[in-house]
């Protein structure tokens, strides 16, 4: 039996049947505090997706770490950078509008959420360290567009097929 205090227990709270479910544990809640009841696998798998639900992931992505191929990696800001103002720097991660983070998730097929300063990233685990790689580079001081063409670059290596071609369905 697992115990943790989350903030965002009203999230569980709202899914507890389907979390149950999909993780094969008993979940109960009291105020903040959630035990959960299962065998040692599932409560390890149930902790990290309650983990990455406590850092802002929604349900439906959290649960990707359910699934075989699927991590939850943690990197923490301020062992990256010596910069004192960490705004900045959690500025740059998310770009103008939102275009480094969303970006860097097209083109590493990963998920990415800033939880005070602290980056969390759920994907696969053969293109999770492409993701990492760059979310670091970002960090410490890289340029975006550095940062795009090594995402390109690896995306070629990962996924040979995806030429990025768009093919014409009606042929």
């Amino acid at each position: 039996m697992k115990h943790f205090i989350l903030k965002n227990i009203k999230k569980v709270y709202e899914n507890k049947s389907l979390l149950e479910k999909k993780l094969s544990v008993k979940i109960i809640i009291e105020g903040r505090k959630l035990s959960i009841h299962g065998n040692e696998v599932d409560e390890y798998i149930a902790s990290s997706v309650f983990s990455a639900i406590e850092m802002g992931f929604d349900i439906e992505t959290a649960l990707l770490i359910s699934e075989q191929d699927y991590v939850l990696e943690k990197i923490e800001i301020k062992n990256l950078t010596k910069r004192h103002n960490l705004s900045e720097v959690r500025a740059r991660i998310v770009g103008t509008d939102g275009r480094t983070k969303a970006l860097i998730e097209e083109l590493s097929d990963c998920r990415i959420v800033l939880h005070d300063n602290e980056v969390g990233i759920i994907g696969e685990s053969e293109t999770i360290r492409t993701c990492i790689h760059a979310v670091k580079s970002i960090i410490q001081g890289s340029k975006q567009a550095n940062v795009y063409a090594y995402l390109e670059k690896q995306r070629k290596i990962l996924h040979p097929s995806d030429l990025g071609l768009r093919v014409n369905e009606e042929e």
